[in-house]
């Protein structure tokens, strides 16, 4: 229970996120991704010494001493062994040398839809969203795209997403959201586990579309005492706590 006590939502997200990422495998960020950041330089720190990474300012392995507020800061391209231009990100993935992307979303639906571009219509939005950068292609062509959705409601996982602005009908994508994780597809969604501070009826409470729960529902381990660790000297200021709800 004291562990519980110490270790925050956000710490177990992060760490979690950082376990999606093998030793040896290529990552790489695009905008808005401060969790992600977070979690390569924890996985880099930890159990994946020799992954590399990719940055969206144009930099190949930048130093992270410690998380920066924006994904766009120009402090990733400091400690860079070399630079890298978007169209060669997007040419390293599409001849299948991208391991690993994390994608966020306004809205997600059971068969793993997102959309990142508008609530209404393209036609008629009423509300525009940041916009796809190029995700639409880039998810097909990762080996490993991972869904995140830090503040889960009934408002972004949905019955079905007003715009598909990403979709791969071919496979599976699993979804990390601070309440559990979900694989979702054409076959619908399955809930795979939840974290420890989540029943699934708290989950179903703040899920818009129908999902299968395993028999024995497996529970998120909270991270060791080495990843809390490093989570915390990589984020001193505690950006990781702003972003993740509970």
């Amino acid at each position: 229970m004291s562990a519980m006590v110490d270790i925050t939502p956000a710490e177990t997200v992060v760490s979690l996120l950082a376990r999606q990422i093998d030793d040896g495998a290529v990552v790489a960020t695009g905008v808005a991704s401060p969790l992600a950041i977070l979690a390569i330089a924890v996985a880099r720190a930890t159990h994946a010494p020799d992954l590399t990474y990719l940055a969206c300012v144009g930099s190949l392995d930048p130093d992270i001493p410690s998380l920066l507020p924006s994904s766009e800061d120009l402090g990733y391209l400091e400690g860079r062994s070399a630079e890298i231009t978007i169209p060669d990100l997007f040419d390293h993935a599409r001849r299948g040398r991208v391991d690993t992307v994390f994608f966020g979303a306004a809205e997600v639906d059971a068969l793993g839809r997102t959309n990142m571009t508008a609530s209404g219509s393209l036609e008629q939005p009423r509300t525009k969203f940041p916009g796809v950068a190029g995700a639409a292609t880039l998810r097909q062509w990762v080996h490993r795209p991972v869904l995140l959705v830090p503040r889960q409601s009934r408002r972004n996982l949905v019955p079905e997403v007003q715009v598909a602005t990403t979709q791969d009908p071919r496979r599976t994508v699993r979804l990390i959201s601070d309440l559990g994780v979900f694989e979702l597809g054409a076959s619908g969604a399955r809930l795979l586990a939840r974290h420890p501070w989540a029943t699934a009826d708290d989950i179903a409470e703040r899920t818009g579309f129908e999902f299968e729960v395993d028999e024995s529902l497996a529970v998120t381990p909270l991270p060791d005492a080495r990843t809390v660790a490093a989570i915390r000297s990589l984020d001193p200021r505690g950006y990781r706590d702003q972003l993740v709800g509970r």
